[in-house]
């Protein structure tokens, strides 16, 4: 970090991003920063296991949590709302203008501080792991999750150099924060800001993947929708939108999204290894030979050191440790963790069920993508029994067929199921665009769109993986094709 000068009477210091340059930071927001909670996701790399297929892919968590404060301080200066900085970087200015200002900074700060090794990878075989082990009348998704692990650091580390503490000392609310980062506040346009369609969070992610992979998905205009961005008044809630103008530009940030999904987060071969580390994450959790999750809160609570280091260089070492220690017994299992390891990627399972498809979001649609999972299911069942049959125990394969798909955008009829007869406009997710007299509409709604027609469409991507033995032995029954 740098000190520099600013046009205020108060400390604050910068950090040099490779995006935006320097980007101001508080007093408060250093402490945060410089906190071993914080600290560990310089050791959590952004994109899991993308750097095995994207050499360059080699960011990190704490550059893009960084980069999401100064993309939520560019809309918030943007729409109006923001305090100056005199009033911003004062620990005393307690007025409402400036805690919206400094609480959103703080929840974009914060957002990932949850997040596990390798991010989503390790993060599935925890959610895998307590679906499975779940206590009967409870929920069937246990918030094994980052958000969960992320909001429980939030408000129960008040201790030296805990986060809690530091929002205590400066006085913010760290429920108010975990509901912001949720986007389950009863501010509609802090939820908007940091969970919706056009977010502080994807305006950072999406650009800043595309510059260290490399691949040149959409492109989109930032600058301009930063430029275009208004405030309306709807049910009595301050809402946010985008002026008529830069209408095409957020088509081109949403098309950009579908195609970061596509292209990196879904890729066929780096979702190999991330679908690996998933897998060996649910058994090392299912034979004891990681922290279970709530080891985890345990850990945080009681600040012990182990979370802190609880990241990527962990689950790595960890590996090594379980197979050239030979702490499990399961073949499966250790072989698995090698090929992660000496990234050997297994093979890839081609069926035409199997097939990356674009499908319609619509009701009917709906109903022949769970008739799809479920052709897909009765596949995957023979494939096991022709390797119970046949096999010699050495074969295996790795399924991993997607809850939820991508869209474009969400079109009419699902925006209008889920708001219940509410004001569409109350709805969090949608982007708005803001007519010249102020009135917004949504941009789905818009017969000039592209989106208004791709909106009926999302993303499904199964993929299923075999060891060689595996494959050979469903080309040899003609499960597949050679």
């Amino acid at each position: 970090m740098t000190a520099i000068t600013r046009r205020n009477s108060h400390h604050s210091s910068a950090i040099y991003d490779v995006l935006y340059g320097f980007i101001p930071i508080t007093a408060w927001e250093e402490k945060i920063i410089n906190s071993p909670l914080f600290q560990r996701l310089r050791w959590i790399k952004q994109l899991g296991f993308a750097n095995y297929i994207f050499p360059g892919a080699e960011h990190n968590r704490f550059a893009h949590v960084i980069g999401v404060m100064h993309s939520m301080d560019q809309m918030i200066r943007s729409l109006g709302l923001s305090v100056p900085d005199q009033e911003l970087f004062d620990p005393k200015a307690t007025n409402p203008a400036a805690m919206f200002h400094k609480t959103l900074r703080i929840a974009a700060l914060l957002h990932d501080i949850g997040t596990f090794p390798f991010s989503h990878a390790v993060e599935n075989g925890y959610l895998r792991h307590g679906n499975d082990h779940r206590r009967p009348g409870t929920p069937k998704d246990l918030p094994n999750s980052h958000e969960h692990l992320g909001s429980f650091i939030i408000k129960n580390t008040d201790y030296a150099g805990g986060i809690t503490r530091i929002l205590n000392e400066y006085g913010f609310d760290g429920s108010l924060l975990s509901k912001i980062i949720k986007g389950e506040s009863h501010s509609l346009i802090s939820n908007q800001l940091m969970h919706s369609e056009l977010d502080a969070d994807r305006m950072d992610y999406l650009i800043r993947d595309a510059h260290y992979t490399g691949i040149k998905y959409g492109q989109f205009d930032r600058e301009y929708i930063l430029a275009n961005l208004l405030t309306f008044k709807v049910g009595g809630k301050l809402a946010f939108g985008v002026s008529e103008n830069a209408m095409y530009a957020v088509e081109d940030f949403l098309i950009s999204r579908f195609s970061w999904y596509s292209q990196i987060i879904r890729n066929r071969q780096s979702a190999k290894f991330d679908i690996i580390a998933a897998n060996i994450t649910h058994e090392f959790l299912d034979q004891d030979l990681m922290p279970q999750f709530q080891d985890l809160l345990s850990m945080v609570e009681e600040r012990d050191e182990r979370f802190f280091w609880w990241n990527d260089v962990y689950f790595m070492n960890r590996c090594q440790e379980i197979f050239y220690q030979k702490l499990t017994q399961d073949v499966r299992v250790l072989e698995l963790t090698d090929m992660l390891l000496y990234r050997r990627a297994p093979k890839t399972v081609n069926h035409p069920l199997l097939a990356h498809k674009i499908l319609k979001a619509d009701p009917k649609s709906m109903r022949e993508r769970v008739q799809l999972i479920g052709k897909i299911q009765k596949l995957l069942g023979t494939f096991d029994a022709g390797i119970e049959k046949q096999g010699t125990g050495k074969e295996w394969i790795l399924a991993d067929i997607p809850k939820s798909d991508i869209a474009f955008a969400r079109g009419l009829p699902h925006l209008r199921k889920k708001s219940k007869g509410k004001q569409l406009h109350l709805e969090r997710d949608p982007v708005r665009i803001v007519s010249k007299d102020g009135n917004p509409s949504l941009l789905v709604e818009h017969d000039n769109t592209l989106i208004k027609h791709l909106s009926g469409f999302a993303n499904f991507i199964p993929s299923v993986y075999a060891n060689e033995p595996a494959l050979a032995l469903l080309q040899k029954r003609k499960l597949i094709a050679r």
